[in-house]
Formats: C-alpha cells, structure tokens, sequence
C-alpha cells in the first residue's frame, strides 16, 4: 500500500485539472517521474487496453494496471497484487487467451452489473426478448447472453434507433452456427456506422463471450446513446447553459461529459450550493452535489429530498443518495460502492441518464444547430477507425490537425511523419498554439497533394478556422481514399480503383447473378428504389436476401426507405462495413451511394481470397 500511496501522490502532481484522469503525454511524464521510461507507442497501446472508451485518458486505477504491466515486463509484478486492491478488477487473458504476447485484459465488475441492468431496462418490453431477459448480475450470464447477437442488434437500436433493420435479425428459436456469425455481423458493422471503434474486436469475439470486448462494446454502443440526446433538438433548454461571450457554436463544440459538467454546475449554482464538480471522480465521491443535483431537478410532487446530507458514513449516504434518484426512475448505473470509488465512466452515464431524463432546463427559443446527415457519416466513419480524441464535433475536434493526421495515416500507413506534428495538448493550447494548430493543418493539406487529392483554394487557416466547406471536402476524399485503398489491396493493384471500376464490377456481379438490374453510374435514379443494392447483396451472398421484404416498384417515399433501411443492413450483415444512411439510397446521394457499392465490393473481393 505504500507504494500504490507513491504513485498516487506522483499521479495527482500531473493531474493539473484534478479532473481525476491525466493524458497519453501526462503518463509518459508520470512513467519518467516514477523511474520508467516507456516509449509513446506502448503507452498508446496500453491505453487502448484499459481505456476502452477510446478518449484517450486513464484514471487512477488504469494507470495501475499500466505501471504493473511495464513492472511485469522487468520480471516484477509485485504491484498486480496492489493495482487489484486499488480496483476489484477480473484479468482475463494470459498466452492463451489474449494474444501470442500473453497480453492480459482487464474489466470490473461493477461495469459487467452495470451494463447488464442497463440492457434489462432498455430492453424489458420487447416481446421478443421475454426468453433472454432478465440478465442476472455477475457471473458470465452477460456474455452468455449476448453470444447471438439479438440483444446486441437490439441495444444499438435502443442507442441510435433505426440503425439496423430487424428484418435483417436472424431470430428462429434455434440458430445455427453460420446465422449466429451473420447476427453478430450485422451487429459489429451496425455498431461502426455510429461510430464504435471495433479495430480487434470481430464476430468470434462475441460469439465466444471475451469479456474485455463484449463490455468494450457495450460501453461503446451505451455511451453513444446516452450522449446523443444531449444537443438542442432533443433540450431547447441546453442553450441556458452558455457562458458571457459564447456562441450556441462554442457551447455544442464542448465534448459532451463537459456539457454534463457545466449542466451539473449550473443546478447547483441555482440551488445555491457553494461547491462545484470539475470531474465524475473525487467532486461526487461523497455524493453531496450529487444530492443537490438530484433535489433541484426533481419535479413537483416526486418526494426527492436532501436526507441522504444527514448521513456522515458514505457508503450509506450514497445508498440514500440512489434511493433518491430512484425516486426519479434513475437509478442506473451506479451502486454505492461506484460513487464512493469515483468510478469515472459509471458515473459519467448515470448523470448522463439523469440529464436526459430530467435535465430542469427551461425552454428557450433558439436556433436548432442540427448535424446533416453527411456530418454525421463522416464522424461516425472517424471514430469508428479509432482516432484519438473522440469526434463529438466535425468542424472544432479537427481545428488542431491531429485527427486529420491520424486519417491520412490509416489511408496510407506511414505517410504521416510525427516528428513534424505538435501533438502535445498542453502546447497547442498556449500562447503560439493556434500557429501550431495551422502548422498541422498545412501539413495535413500537403499530404493531401500528395495523395492527389483536390486542394485547390484550402489553407491550413481553413481548417483550423473550422471552415465547414473545406473541411467538409478534405474529409470526404479521405473517407473516399481510405475505402478505395482497401480495394486497391484487395485487387492487388498498383493505381487507385475508378468509380467506373466499380460501377463495372456491380453490373457483372448482377449480370453473372441473373439479375435484371444494372446501373449506368452512382448518380442512376434506379438506384433511389435500393434493387440494384438488395441484388447486388443476393449475388455476393446467394439467398440471403428474403424477397418477401423487398418491393420490387417502390413508388412512395415510405416504400423506398422500407427497402433502402433493409438494403443497408442486408449489406452489413453479409459483412460490407457501410456507414450511408437509408436516406442518401432514396436521393441518390452520388457520394454515399458510391461507398455503399464500394463496400459491397470489398466485402465480394474478401469472399473470394478466403
């Protein structure tokens, strides 16, 4: 204990913002204070292991498991034992379960309980689940459970509805090994196309229940949902929550746990109360705020009340805190053992859940900043790729250039020269930052000429500037080469594949099907009823699509989309990672339409090197 008692001490002298977590940068500067020098890229690979919210942050108890695997590397685990204490942790792994390295995973109870009562709420009255549900806390019933991949298809549904189209679910009381496979498919590709990063995480995974990647996954697919109800459309009343000399731009650019933040403060500013939250660790711990939070939103009538201050034990007074928002319907998440610890990501979701179920903000009348539809493709696309900060907003998380970067080095692998990049936050946020940030960004743009793309008329100020435009068709051509790219591998080419290429293979594959339908070009209004797509999907895959959910001469809007919702999930469950919308198949939209069919002909180009 008196070494994790150093290292504690050693943490919170780098945790600036005693926000309770400290940056990739901040830990290789913990590491070196500690006696150990850790290269940047085993630290970003360690993250990934105990981040699995990809945000590129660790908490106290994270950075134990970190410290004990490099002390495991020197033939000392000494400090396992302590980092074990610190958090109840289960390791799961070892040579034969992780990989050829004996790399160890690591997830908490407490998130398993979590995230299986999180499912029972979300889900308890789908007829189709009565058999599947309750999940029972503990043991490996969550795993087991989600090992067919219904209630995972299901989940992201309740997450983003209308992701995936359940006429696409396998659902027979009893299936087989191979609809099992296409279930959780459908599933993975669905969870991609809002945005889960899935980089080592495949079908098999979740069939045989791997803990760290099924909870990784849920975390994922539940955080998602949860932050997506926090903009203006779904609380006109958000916009209370600007600062003096902020925009409604500058206030929906924050990441959404800062938004949490601020609305959290903002109740206790209006309750009264002198303290303030800055984290979802030490600030709610002893579940003050959290009783003052829960007593200002509470409506008329509910009972709420502020007892749970009368109790000095915090284990108690934390109970009496959760039979308050139970009081709400919101007692989610979070256990008494989870407040007391400061569990960050349990406690980010149960205010989280409490923001949109309660959120006590007055309606304003404002202008609904809403996200297009291509915005959020192309985010979704990004984060599903893993990039590093998470994308909340297009325009403001790419200003710094570092995504960008990140981007073009997934494209081309090792185009990106690193040593050129600032990509320490601390820099890019003092005085000369904003000339660094440019700097990145015209680094970025000359990387773009060189992967020939269309640059004419963009600066790196642009982009910095967060100029949607620019932005817009830097990222678009990224997102195109990065598709194209894999194509190029898979055809064993030296030159970039050509829209014609595609629009070639599509009219073979179908013609060599029997299908009766072709298409002259992406732009092809047949295109708007989804048949070539649902043909195409029944020529990679033969009998896969069911004909009785097909309309052959869809002639409403609502016929069209019926199809088209179908088309996208079909080529997804046949394993095409497709991020479009129903919408851009009904209009055509030329640049989605193109990686839909992309897609689909790497997906065909896979099958036949298998």
């Amino acid at each position: 204990m008196a070494e994790q008692a150093e290292i504690r001490v050693t943490f919170d002298k780098f945790d600036a913002d005693k926000n309770g977590h400290i940056t990739a940068a901040e830990i290789t500067e913990v590491m070196k204070a500690l006696g150990e020098s850790v290269p940047q890229y085993k630290i970003r690979d360690m993250i990934k292991e105990v981040d699995l919210d990809e945000n590129g942050t660790v908490e106290f108890e994270e950075f134990l498991v970190m410290y004990a695997k490099v002390k495991a590397g020197k033939q000392s685990f000494a400090l396992q034992d302590t980092a074990e204490k610190a958090k109840k942790m289960i390791v799961v792994g070892g040579m034969s379960e992780a990989s050829a390295e004996g790399t160890q995973h690591t997830y908490g109870e407490e998130e398993q309980e979590a995230f299986s009562d999180w499912i029972n709420f979300q889900l308890e009255k789908d007829p189709e689940l009565q058999a599947r549900l309750p999940i029972p806390a503990g043991g490996d019933h969550l795993f087991r459970k989600v090992d067919d991949g219904i209630i995972l298809c299901k989940l992201i549904n309740a997450s983003i509805p209308n992701t995936v189209d359940e006429r696409a679910i396998n659902k027979q009381k009893k299936l087989n090994v191979y609809q099992v496979h296409e279930n959780q498919t459908l599933a993975l590709n669905s969870a991609s196309a809002i945005g889960c990063n899935l980089v080592n995480i495949g079908a098999d995974d979740l069939i045989q229940g791997r803990p760290h990647l099924v909870l990784g996954l849920l975390w994922q697919v539940i955080r998602i949902g949860l932050f997506a109800k926090i903009n203006l459309q779904n609380c006109p009343g958000l916009a209370r929550l600007l600062e003096p000399g902020e925009s409604l731009a500058d206030l929906l650019a924050l990441p959404p746990d800062q938004i949490l933040l601020r609305w959290f403060n903002y109740h206790l500013a209006e309750a009264g109360h002198p303290r303030r939250v800055h984290n979802f660790t030490k600030d709610i711990m002893d579940s003050e705020n959290y009783t003052i939070l829960l007593n200002q939103i509470a409506p008329p009538g509910s009972g709420v009340n502020r007892s749970p201050l009368d109790e000095h034990d915090t284990s108690r007074r934390a109970e009496g805190m959760l039979q308050q928002a139970d009081k709400l319907g919101c007692r989610k998440f979070v256990r008494p053992r989870d407040v007391v610890k400061g569990n960050s990501r349990l406690n980010m979701a149960f205010v989280a859940n409490l923001f949109n179920t309660h959120p006590g903000l007055e309606d304003m009348e404002v202008e609904i900043i809403e996200e297009t539809r291509e915005e959020k493709t192309f985010r979704n696309w990004m984060n599903s790729l893993g990039v590093n900060p998470f994308v909340n907003n297009l325009y403001s998380d790419l200003r710094d250039g570092i995504v960008l970067l990140q981007l073009f080095d997934k494209v081309k692998p090792g185009i990106v020269d690193w040593g050129k990049v600032t990509t320490d936050r601390a820099k890019l946020n003092k005085m000369g930052g904003n000339m660094r940030k440019i700097q990145n960004c015209n680094y970025a743009l000359q990387l773009a000429k060189e992967m020939k793309f269309s640059t004419v008329g963009i600066g790196g100020e642009d982009i910095s500037a967060g100029q949607k435009m620019y932005t817009l068709a830097i990222v678009w051509q990224l997102m195109r080469a990065y598709t194209v790219s894999v194509l190029q591998q898979l055809a064993g080419s030296d030159k970039p594949i050509t829209d014609q290429q595609i629009v070639d293979w599509a009219n073979g594959k179908l013609s060599g099907a029997g299908k009766a339908s072709s298409i002259r070009s992406f732009k092809d209004p047949c295109i708007g009823s989804s048949v070539p797509v649902l043909d195409l999907v029944d020529s990679i895959k033969p009998g896969s699509v069911n004909q009785d959910n097909v309309l052959p001469n869809p002639a409403t809007f609502d016929d069209k989309m019926s199809n088209a919702k179908y088309a996208i999930s079909m080529s997804r469950k046949i394993g095409a990672r497709v991020y479009a919308l129903p919408e851009d198949l009904v209009e055509v939209k030329q640049k989605m339409v193109m990686t839909i069919f992309a897609c689909l002909m790497v997906q065909d180009k896979k099958q036949e090197q298998e």
